[in-house]
């Protein structure tokens, strides 16, 4: 399969370069992507590494790599990131989603006009482990449950959180213990 060259499609490469081998500089990487076809400058490189929060650090042998906060050597940050980001999920949802439905693996969630978006991304970014994807409109979001029948499961879980009481267990996200 081959992927678009767009910046997204970049900076996931990026992440997934970071975490396979050690990456020591900017140019370094910005060649690695130029073989892969990814023609940036370095000042994008740059950027790309800032939004994706990388940081470098030094390694076993103390030369700096990149790394990145959400990187499998930190699986205690990445369960607190995790937990963070339902937190904020449920803080999302509360605020913004006025109904929720059912059918199903699907759940379809109503914003305000504008608010689909932004609840989506929410969902995506909790990396929820009862839903497959997302897709938003502009005020509604499309939720596609992991489970053939775990429609009514998560529109549960998600008119708790609309309601203001916490993530039942269903809501670990995830690669966080339970």
């Amino acid at each position: 399969m081959t992927s678009p060259r767009t910046q997204a499609a970049r900076r996931t490469r990026i992440a997934e370069l970071l975490g396979a081998r050690s990456i020591h500089s900017q140019e370094e990487l910005r060649a690695i992507l130029a073989d892969e076809g990814y023609l940036v400058t370095q000042a994008t490189v740059s950027r790309d590494l800032l939004d994706l929060r990388a940081a470098k650090v030094p390694d076993a042998s103390g030369l700096s790599v990149y790394v990145l906060p959400e990187g499998d050597d930190a699986a205690p940050a990445e369960a607190g990131h995790a937990r963070s980001e339902m937190a904020r999920l449920a803080r999302t949802v509360h605020d913004m989603v006025v109904s929720v439905d059912h059918s199903g693996n699907i759940v379809v969630a109503r914003t305000p006009p504008g608010g689909a978006s932004y609840v989506a991304s929410a969902i995506d970014r909790a990396r929820w482990d009862a839903v497959l994807g997302t897709v938003a409109g502009d005020d509604t979001v499309l939720i596609v449950s992991r489970d053939a029948l775990g429609g009514q499961a998560l529109a549960a879980e998600l008119m708790a959180m609309a309601s203001g009481r916490a993530p039942a267990a269903a809501g670990v996200p995830r690669g966080v213990a339970r």
